[in-house]
């Protein structure tokens, strides 16, 4: 594999193969969610500002779980250089998150709402 900025070859479809195995949510699954009070009531807007209920904004991950979608519609030759970049976005935010997980149980929380808008259920682990 060439230098990490590299979207080339090999590193397109380790990000390809890391993405889908990180987004464990479904379409449809994903796209109710999405749709859900508890989806728009958590994260964090691209102002930085703290969402918890639908008149905060959007949230950044709310957004991206939008763009997960799009980018799950698309067929492999027709994904670009954006959509790649978007697909690191999601297995960094993924992995950080992961690592935060709180202790007990996790079915009704933030942090597993949040990750849910990000197309990853980590009950679905």
């Amino acid at each position: 594999m060439s230098g990490a900025g590299n979207d080339q070859g090999d590193n397109r479809a380790e990000t390809l193969a890391e993405f889908k195995k990180v987004v464990n949510m479904p379409p449809a699954m994903l796209r109710e969610w999405l749709a859900s009070e508890d989806s728009r009531s958590v994260g964090m807007t691209a102002e930085g500002e703290k969402v918890t209920g639908r008149g905060d904004g959007e949230a950044v991950g709310h957004r991206m779980g939008e763009r997960i979608l799009a980018l799950r519609a698309k067929k492999k030759v027709d994904l670009d250089a954006d959509d790649y970049a978007a697909m690191r976005k999601v297995i960094g935010y993924v992995h950080r998150h992961i690592r935060q997980r709180p202790g007990g149980d996790v079915t009704d929380t933030r942090w597993r709402k949040s990750l849910m808008n990000w197309g990853h259920d980590p009950l679905r682990d």
